[in-house]
């Protein structure tokens, strides 16, 4: 079974990226601190990871990693940049996209075909953003950029950021809006991690899910291809019951022809339009209980294999876990080659090593 990882991990690497920061950022030495923290649950977590996760692999582990699992290809996200949209320094945000996509580009892309990146972009500045995202595609060949679920001021079907999106039609490009910050969602005072990250990924995604689609995003900008990433198939399931009631039931005013689906249309059927036309994916993982459901009500065009390594899975834990996909009998050989590289291969661009 071909497998390319829809979405995998970088750590930065401190030292390696100062050296692309622009003046005046770049003055001193032993820069440590590039992102806001995550969040206050990331900062004081009391328990255990399941051995040889969280390792800091660069190039070499990862190649090392896809050879022990059988992956041809990865899909590089940050792992700092999941804050990103926390930075309130607007001079600093563009200053610390521009670096880190130089160093994932030299790090990374240069060093192997077999990775492809997701760049950062300063969506605190809107035309920053789009400048960099342009210079991220056509001169470094991205797959498009990682937008943080959490964060920024408004959700991203706001207005402000549909310059931005104009771009990325323009590009014909992927954006992955990525979960990982949990703060500001309502449960800050949980008292366990666990039920803060279950809760935290899938949240964050589905308010930025509802913003673009009730918005009129994908009709808007039909090239750009948008997925939600690490926040499991769960979610999407809960939106599609939820929306489609709600749109049944409490049809908005729309006098300027903005919103989105029509008041005569039904969600879910508006949803599976666009997702057959390519312009929304959903990340999973290969032991999702309802993926076989999901795929039943999405289509198997709609979702991504991600391993999230190297975050809180190792070698064993990522193979079981395609070995499971690859044996439910609950899909199809087609649906499960759709979800291991096919709807990898149209989401981001990537064509697989047989075309590199």
């Amino acid at each position: 079974m071909r497998v390319i990882d829809g979405d995998g991990h970088v750590f930065e690497d401190s030292k390696g990226m100062q050296s692309f920061l622009p003046e005046p950022f770049n003055q001193g030495e032993g820069l440590t601190r590039w992102f806001p923290p995550l969040d206050h649950f990331h900062g004081a977590m009391t328990g255990v990871h399941p051995p040889g996760s969280f390792q800091r692999v660069g190039p070499a582990g990862w190649i090392d990693f896809m050879d022990a699992v059988g992956i041809e290809q990865a899909v590089l996200y940050s792992t700092g940049g999941l804050a990103f949209g926390k930075i309130f320094h607007y001079d600093w945000a563009i200053a610390v996209a521009r670096a880190y996509n130089n160093w994932l580009h030299e790090t990374y892309l240069k060093t192997s075909p077999r990775f492809t990146g997701m760049a950062i972009i300063p969506m605190q500045e809107p035309e920053a953003a789009i400048a960099e995202l342009r210079r991220a595609v056509e001169e470094m060949g991205f797959s498009g950029a990682m937008i943080p679920s959490t964060g920024l001021p408004n959700h991203l079907g706001a207005k402000e950021y549909w310059p931005v999106w104009a771009e990325a039609d323009r590009l014909g490009c992927a954006i992955g809006i990525h979960g990982g910050a949990h703060s500001g969602m309502g449960f800050d005072h949980l008292n366990v991690y666990t039920p803060a990250g279950g809760m935290g990924h899938p949240v964050g995604l589905m308010i930025n899910f509802a913003g673009i689609v009730f918005n009129g995003i994908l009709d808007r900008y039909p090239n750009v291809r948008f997925g939600f990433m690490e926040g499991g198939v769960g979610w999407s399931l809960l939106a599609l019951e939820r929306f489609d009631r709600e749109h049944d039931t409490h049809m908005q005013w729309n006098p300027r022809g903005e919103l989105a689906p029509s008041a005569d249309e039904k969600f879910s059927d508006y949803l599976r339009k666009h997702i057959e036309a390519g312009r929304v994916y959903v990340g999973c993982e290969g032991n999702e209980p309802a993926l076989a459901e999901a795929v039943r009500e999405l289509g198997e065009e709609c979702f991504v294999y991600s391993s999230d390594f190297p975050h809180e899975v190792n070698n064993e834990l990522v193979r079981a876990e395609l070995d499971e996909l690859w044996e439910n009998e609950e899909m199809t050989t087609s649906a499960k080659e759709a979800i291991l590289h096919g709807n990898a291969e149209r989401f981001y661009g990537v064509k697989g090593l047989a075309a590199v």
